[in-house]
């Protein structure tokens, strides 16, 4: 009696079971990788390299920190960005072909 008991908890469990295994394979992971992915290239920043920060801002790095870089968004304007702040790394603008 004991036996079935338990083969019937094992039943009732296995749609959380599966459940879970679902949002962990497609949302989870996926999520932690890209986190990586990111923590990697803010980390391998430096000076000279531009960057996009999540406000749209185009900014080339002048000083790196711990948790901030120093930015030039101008000629005679610098802003001092959190590195949690850094959406991507530019892409080097080629010069247009007259």
């Amino acid at each position: 009696m004991l036996e079935g008991s338990n083969d019937n908890m094992l039943v009732a469990l296995l749609p959380f079971i599966v459940l879970f295994a679902v949002f962990y394979f497609f949302l989870i992971r996926p999520q932690r990788v890209q986190a990586k992915k990111h923590k990697e290239m803010v980390e391998s920043l430096k000076k000279g390299d531009k960057i996009i920060t999540n406000g749209g801002l185009v900014c080339e790095i002048i000083k790196v920190e711990d948790t901030f870089f120093t930015v030039r968004l101008s000629d005679d304007s610098t802003a001092r960005v959190s590195k949690e702040f850094i959406w991507n790394k530019a892409l080097e603008e080629t010069p247009a072909k007259s």
